[in-house]
């Protein structure tokens, strides 16, 4: 067995996820492997949905033009119901978010991802698997069989396990994987139909019997290409009974029912079958580029990791694929992990910041399996909340942490709506001093890591550059601060460099007042608002993530 150089942070499985915890770690400086026993990347259009907040996190990253130049729109849903017309849902967000819905399949957002590796010269190492591994006190040893069949011994600081529903690292820490499995049966298939539906809509088409129930189900997602959609729909019996008569049983052998099986894989026919029944107009399917048959589970780990070994995505969550939320909840847990990993590997993260991993991440976990399974059982039209309370929701752009051990919380009867925890959100109409053009808060917040933004001159706080300062000595140089002034304030912040809220949506949407300041995590949200800003509430609330 050949012992090989040690490394950071190892991670298994470059998947969506695991490629954005690669590349989050390398942004940061953080040395990582990552491997893959598939050999090359799969071409199915498996998950395709891009909720609006991982669109913020990868503009956070550097890399949103390129997913949005490969992805299309997702405008809204036309719903039928025995041939008639339901009504159409109009995904629209309020006007401050930057970014709407998207649809691209995952293996090119696995490309653009992994695109972005290679720029910090890290290549995924393919046909390579992860086989067993053993973690002590200082670290952890993984073996791992190579390409050319050899076997390989690396030690690493961390282990991450973004391997899936299947997961090693899953099961050689011990966590449970509580839940259970739908017993119906789905196809999925990438084709192109030519209706008249207008494009940038998903299409959800329903059969009801005479009890009211559903008997048959038609799911379209747009994707890029001319009447290009991926389709799901219930298997039929014949396909069904050939799964179940693989000897093997369920992928991966562990009694985890979800994703895609083998066997026998749906032909063209049998999806025009199925939209012969279901289409809202006569239509002939065409150009299958990919089908398969996939089962569906519902399950959470107990914790989200143990000592220095952690996992992320469907190796902690599996659910319905209702409203595109797996692998979107997968790439923002990677997205949380990797800023804590990064501290941790440069020995500057305080005692609650690698348990606060799973402290944060295991109630959305939660929250993502509960509301998916209730979607997929009765519809998202069983929300009681609001449409528009919904829709966010849904653009996961209501995932907070607002009793996080590593936030400094408000009072409860503060009156702002912006607490610490609470995604910090987009502004626009922030003008510089040289730049002849205004820009949104996001520009300055891109690529960074911990921040610290001061708006106003606060009567009674401290000034900017003292601010600056003690966040950058505090921090060991890695928190950078920003001023935000207000349109009319004199140039009150020498030495640190500021834009004018030139249309004052700063000061709304942060209810920033006379003066504030608001710590804002790599991640993208708030860890601490002080107001007043003083020098020792701000040691305190960095006191709760750094080692100070």
């Amino acid at each position: 067995m050949v012992r090989s150089e040690a490394t950071d942070v190892m991670i298994a499985g470059a998947g969506p996820v695991g490629l954005t915890l690669a590349v989050e770690l390398r942004r940061a400086g953080v040395a990582c492997r990552i491997v893959d026993r598939l050999p090359a990347r799969l071409p199915f259009a498996k998950a395709v949905g891009l909720q609006p907040r991982t669109l913020e996190l990868f503009d956070r990253m550097g890399l949103v033009r390129d997913v949005l130049d490969a992805a299309v729109p997702m405008r809204g849903q036309l719903t039928y119901v025995n041939g008639v017309a339901e009504g159409r849902i109009e995904l629209v967000l309020p006007r401050e978010v930057p970014y709407g819905f998207a649809a691209l399949p995952q293996y090119e957002t696995e490309r653009v991802l992994e695109e972005s590796l290679g720029r910090y010269g890290t290549a995924i190492e393919r046909a390579t698997e992860l086989v067993a591994f053993a973690q002590d006190a200082d670290g952890v040893s993984s073996r791992l069989t190579t390409s050319s069949g050899g076997e390989e011994e690396v030690r690493s600081r961390f282990l991450v396990g973004c391997d899936g529903a299947h997961s090693l690292v899953r099961k050689g820490l011990g966590l449970s994987f509580g839940g259970g499995a739908f017993p119906e049966e789905y196809m999925l298939a990438d084709v192109e139909v030519g209706w008249s539906l207008p494009p940038g809509y998903g299409v959800r088409s329903m059969h009801r019997g005479a009890d009211g129930a559903v008997d048959d189900l038609l799911v379209c997602i747009p994707l890029p290409g001319t009447g290009r959609y991926r389709m799901s729909m219930p298997a039929p019996p014949e396909l069904s009974a050939a799964r179940r008569a693989e000897a093997s049983g369920p992928a991966g052998g562990d009694g985890v029912a979800h994703g895609l099986e083998g066997g026998t894989a749906p032909a063209l026919a049998d999806i025009q079958k199925v939209l012969d029944r279901l289409a809202p107009e006569p239509v002939t399917a065409s150009a299958l580029r990919w089908s398969s048959v996939f089962r569906i589970s519902h399950r959470l780990v107990d914790r989200y990791g143990r000592g220095r070994v952690f996992v992320a995505g469907d190796a902690a969550h599996i659910h319905p694929p209702t409203g595109a939320q797996g692998m979107n909840t997968g790439i923002q847990d990677a997205c949380n992990l990797a800023w804590k990993l990064a501290l941790a590997v440069g020995g500057a993260a305080g005692p609650r910041v690698l348990p606060g991993y799973d402290a944060e991440r295991h109630p959305v976990g939660e929250e993502v399996v509960g509301r998916t399974v209730r979607h997929a059982a009765e519809g998202v039209q069983a929300d009681p909340t609001d449409r528009e309370t919904l829709l966010l929701r849904e653009a996961q752009l209501l995932v907070g942490y607002r009793e996080s051990p590593l936030v400094t919380p408000l009072a409860p009867d503060a009156p702002d709506p912006l607490r610490p925890g609470d995604r910090a959100p987009d502004c626009g109409g922030l003008t510089g001093d040289i730049a002849a053009y205004p820009v949104r808060l996001f520009d300055l917040l891109r690529d960074r890591g911990h921040i610290l933004l001061v708006y106003g001159d606060h009567p009674a706080g401290d000034t900017a550059a003292d601010l600056a300062s003690a966040a950058s000595e505090l921090t060991g140089g890695r928190m950078k601060t920003h001023g935000v002034l207000p349109a009319d304030a004199p140039d009150r912040q020498a030495g640190v460099p500021h834009h004018r809220d030139s249309r004052g949506e700063f000061a709304r949407r942060y209810g920033a007042g006379e003066g504030a300041a608001f710590v804002v995590r790599p991640d993208g949200y708030l860890s601490a608002r002080l107001q007043p800003p003083r020098v020792e509430a701000l040691k305190e609330a960095l006191g709760k993530v750094f080692g100070l």
